[in-house]
Order: structure tokens, then C-alpha cells, then sequence
């Protein structure tokens, strides 16, 4: 007979069962748009910016990846029409990177996306429950 799993054990496994959960979900989203995951957590990125460009270097460190992997998605992101990258006023070195228009409409859509899969996640949870979550969630986001 197996021994018993200790909390953590239980616990990394429902978070690994999660994560597999919504990665499956989103490459089922994104698949529809013709983007790859990266590409659409890209536009997410920058779409929770509201209208503020970001430097390639704060998307880079968000996204964690080096500034060389993310000017090639750039490249292709912008090809698509989806954002624009002006070189920054004031450093030379630096570009800001910005929705467009039909950017913008992506991120929107796929925002709608995410928001009804949070109601369904947590449609069996009491208004208290759903706080708690938050309040957990964030408290783990914080210390990563």
C-alpha cells in the first residue's frame, strides 16, 4: 500500500493538474486566432497596459525571456499588424512597444476569454470563497 501524499505533495499535484488544465484551454483559445501561445501572452502583456507603451526590456522581463528571442516575435507581431515599436524619445537604445488598433481588438477578445473562464471557475465558489481566492492568489503571485 502507497503511503499517504503529505499536503505539499497533494497540493503540487493539483497545481500541476491546474496548470495543465488552463495551458490545455489556452492552446485551444489562442489556436482560433492563428497566434502561437507566446505570441497571445505577448498581446496580453501589453493589452493590460491600458494604451501605455512598455519598453522591450520591461516586456522581456514580464514575459521571461532575453530582449534577442522577443525582437523576433516582435518582428512577427508586427508584420501581423498587431502592435508598433518606436524608438524611445529619450534613449536611443530603447523601444516602446504598443498595441494597435487591431491589437487591441485582439486583446479584447481574448480578455473576454479569460473573464469567462474565471466566472466558470469560480461559479461554485461563495463571495467569500472567491475573496479568499483572490487574497491567495495574490499572495502567491507577490513572493514569485
Amino acid at each position: 500500500m502507497p503511503a499517504p501524499m503529505t499536503e505539499t505533495a497533494k497540493l503540487s499535484h493539483q497545481l500541476v493538474e491546474l496548470y495543465e488544465k488552463l495551458s490545455s484551454w489556452e492552446q485551444d483559445v489562442v489556436k482560433s486566432s492563428g497566434l502561437s501561445p507566446a505570441q497571445m501572452h505577448t498581446i496580453e502583456i501589453v493589452g493590460h497596459e491600458d494604451g501605455s507603451p512598455l519598453r522591450m526590456k520591461e516586456l522581456a522581463k514580464k514575459m521571461g525571456v532575453t530582449t534577442g528571442t522577443l525582437t523576433v516575435m516582435i518582428d512577427r507581431l508586427e508584420q501581423q499588424g498587431l502592435l508598433h515599436r518606436t524608438p524611445h524619445e529619450t534613449d536611443r537604445r530603447s523601444y516602446l512597444i504598443a498595441l494597435t488598433e487591431k491589437g487591441q481588438g485582439l486583446f479584447a477578445e481574448h480578455h473576454q476569454y479569460h473573464l469567462r473562464l474565471t466566472e466558470e471557475i469560480t461559479a461554485t465558489l461563495s463571495r467569500e470563497e472567491q475573496e479568499l481566492f483572490g487574497a491567495v492568489l495574490e499572495k502567491i503571485i507577490g513572493q514569485m
